[in-house]
């Protein structure tokens, strides 16, 4: 691979460091010191949560339509997304606090959408779509990193401090993407006309959709309150940031690996041994909260969550491949819609019920019924196309 090939790479890992890892999820370790300095509830946190997975559906769908220009459209919402991460440690109202993490939703939306279309494009174009695994690693690598960074800029610069510390790291990650990217042209998208064949709602996709849209319901409870269910936990106090690290570094690696399963196994099938683990991840803490217990539930999800991600974006491709930007859309909308709904249902279940388990139960179950989608939907999804044949066959 040239050293252009493996930059525009590098370049959109970066993007998603700073989208996904830092934007999106530097919250969750970040959540606890916050509640603690300025006495935010569960609920009051679960609606700041909220507030970025509303802004991440509109920005997902939103950047379904987005064919011209999606270099220079990306790099602009880079930079709001940076502005949002820094503006965190600047204010302490909370109605800035709901607008600015809208913000930080809408665009790590479009960055997530559009960069993965731009690369994945990219890398089919020069035949290298084997690699599309590792831009995923980006969100693995952002969320070890404000792990680690997190508990240790918070020690002597508070939370403030550590919003702001991120955001000029993030900084200098977007300048890396632009020096990377200077060169390089991203080819426009083209906007397909709608007919029968171009229609993505259609087959095994709507299967998909469904339960790629449950998986983001159930798999962001653990996702935005797991550093804050173990800080709870007196015994395990010590535990929650180093959980997050854990998170982050079983991510890191994850989309590579569950890439390079498809070539022995179906996607589906290895769809569905990520979901199980997941289950199982989620659930752990229920049944046991002990140190091992949460530590192998942090890794579970980093792990599967990811995978998941870069196996239904990449199926959705591979189903159409023409219309990468619209499909990748479609599913993230779907993923966030999931993520809108779960913080709030998480806060209700938690208050109803004062425990985390109750949350975390409700998380697993939704993600046994998406689990049951997929495999439902690829039979029946089979059987229909098989019948279809045989009817054309006949005729």
């Amino acid at each position: 691979m040239s050293r252009q090939h493996i930059g525009v790479i590098f370049g959109g890992v970066l993007l998603l460091v700073v989208a996904m890892g830092i934007s999106r999820f530097a919250f969750t370790p970040i959540l606890p010191f916050m509640r603690i300095d300025e006495s935010l509830s569960f609920e009051a946190a679960g609606y700041l949560a909220s507030s970025n997975y509303i802004g991440y559906f509109v920005g997902a769908l939103g950047a379904g339509f987005i064919y011209r220009h999606k270099k220079n459209f990306l790099l602009i919402t880079v930079v709001l997304n940076v502005f949002s991460i820094l503006s965190m440690g600047i204010t302490h109202s909370y109605l800035i606090w709901i607008i600015l993490r809208f913000i930080a939703g809408v665009t790590a939306g479009y960055i997530f959408v559009l960069t993965s279309s731009i690369i994945m494009d990219y890398l089919a174009k020069h035949s290298l779509s084997r690699w599309s695994g590792y831009l995923f690693s980006g969100i693995g690598l952002g969320i070890a990193i404000s792990g680690l960074l997190v508990p240790y800029i918070e020690a002597s610069f508070s939370w403030e401090g550590t919003w702001i510390g991120l955001g000029v790291l993030s900084t200098l990650f977007l300048m890396t993407t632009l020096t990377l990217w200077r060169k390089v042209t991203i080819r426009d998208g083209e906007k397909v006309e709608r007919t029968n064949e171009t229609k993505i709602f259609k087959g095994f996709m709507p299967w998909l959709v469904l339960a790629y849209g449950l998986e983001g319901l159930g798999y962001i409870i653990t996702g935005t309150f797991l550093v804050d269910i173990i800080y709870n936990i007196e015994s395990l106090r010590s535990y929650a940031s180093f959980s997050w690290v854990i998170a982050g570094i079983a991510a890191t690696p994850a989309a590579p690996i569950w890439m390079a399963m498809i070539s022995k196994m179906s996607t589906v099938k290895v769809l569905s041994f990520a979901y199980i683990l997941q289950i199982i991840g989620i659930l752990l803490p229920v049944f046991s909260q002990t140190a091992w217990s949460v530590l192998l539930s942090a890794l579970l999800f980093g792990f599967t969550f990811v995978g998941i991600v870069s196996l239904s974006t990449a199926y959705a491709r591979q189903l159409f491949p023409k219309q990468s930007g619209a499909v990748v859309s479609v599913l993230t909308t779907a993923y966030a819609l999931g993520q809108i709904v779960g913080p709030i249902l998480a806060s209700g279940f938690e208050f109803m019920f004062k425990s985390y388990k109750a949350p975390l139960t409700f998380a697993g179950i939704i993600v046994i019924f998406a689990l049951a989608t997929l495999l439902f939907g690829k039979v029946f999804s089979d059987r229909k196309q098989a019948s279809a044949i045989t009817k054309l066959q006949n005729e």
